[in-house]
């Protein structure tokens, strides 16, 4: 994996993380941590979607071009989405008072 793919889920999954929170109130963890999860998320989520697609359309092979760089944000933030939402369910059910 190329670094640049790795930056791009990275920053899409912060980005969907924090949307997830901001979307879904009882996910809610604070910006800073919902990016911070969200980025852990988008890693796995582009990571799962490369390996789905394959080299030629979730890969960075052959420089990292737009379209590749857009399906790993994609990726990546879909999957900051989904593990930001259950983080945050989770965290709040078990602090609730």
């Amino acid at each position: 994996m190329d670094i640049s793919a790795l930056l791009a889920q990275i920053v899409g999954g912060a980005a969907g993380g924090t949307g997830g929170g901001k979307i879904l109130k009882d996910a809610d963890m604070g910006t800073t941590l919902n990016a911070i999860v969200g980025g852990l998320g988008g890693i796995g989520g582009g990571g799962l979607l490369g390996a789905v697609l394959g080299n030629t359309a979730g890969g960075m092979a052959g420089g990292g071009d737009i379209g590749a760089i857009a399906t790993q944000l994609v990726g990546g933030g879909v999957g900051g989405i989904v593990l930001q939402v259950i983080v945050g369910l989770i965290k709040n059910k078990l602090l609730a008072k």
